[in-house]
């Protein structure tokens, strides 16, 4: 999933600091499932914005809606019905979803409530970790399914480096783990460690987005 973090409460205040009547955003996907941009969110902000600015003596009325995701037009739609009697949408929907309300509606100021961190899963309760870079070229078969590129700090595709420390740490930082270390124990584990005596060929980054925006077009699911 696309993790966020809700942007400080000052810095979203200063944003609003020319607005007294805004649509606050949350969205259904991954940001609810994060904890950062859903419903629970949107209530739990909106009530902190009202107090902050009340105490300021420039009340903020608050439109408070959480859409099924703000990534899909159709979802967008509900929201065109009241947007001209408010001056700006604080959405609280990953770096996407903002974008593509910035561009659903571009005669509407658009603020961003979250900052987008990364794509990762739920290690457990509360505790979020990144798994993926979206690279565009997938070698988890050769890896044991631990991705070099998201797991090794330096984004090795043949490790380890020297930095590796004995009990299988990162130099970067001796809370990570190495992630090559983890790849070969993995390989260990499965009988498949000839797969890390294969040099990996040199990474080939145009699929990455350091080529610009990326596109996939489906022209079967086209209409």
């Amino acid at each position: 999933m696309i993790m966020g973090e809700q942007k400080p409460l000052e810095v979203i205040l200063g944003m609003l600091t020319p607005y007294d009547k805004i649509v606050l955003a949350g969205c259904h996907g991954c940001v609810t499932v994060c904890r950062a941009g859903g419903a629970k969110e949107v209530e739990i902000l909106a009530s902190s914005l009202r107090l902050a600015r009340e105490s300021e003596g420039r009340p903020l009325e608050i439109k408070e809606v959480t859409l099924e995701r703000q990534c899909d037009p159709e979802y967008l739609e509900a929201m065109r019905p009241y947007l001209e009697d408010y001056q700006a949408i604080l959405s609280i929907a990953c770096g996407a979803g903002i974008q593509f309300v910035a561009e659903k509606y571009p005669s509407t100021i658009v603020l961003p409530g979250l900052d987008t961190t990364f794509i990762g899963v739920t290690e457990k309760q509360g505790l979020w970790a990144e798994r993926c870079q979206a690279c565009g070229n997938c070698v988890l078969h050769l890896t044991g399914g631990i991705c070099p590129v998201a797991r090794c700090s330096k984004s090795l595709f043949n490790g380890p480096c020297g930095g590796t420390t004995t009990d299988g740490r990162c130099e970067v930082n001796k809370e990570i783990p190495c992630g090559w270390m983890m790849i070969i124990d993995r390989l260990r584990s499965l009988n498949q460690l000839e797969n890390y005596r294969k040099n990996l060929p040199m990474k080939s980054w145009k699929t990455s987005r350091d080529g610009g925006p990326r596109r996939i077009v489906r022209e079967d699911l086209m209409e």
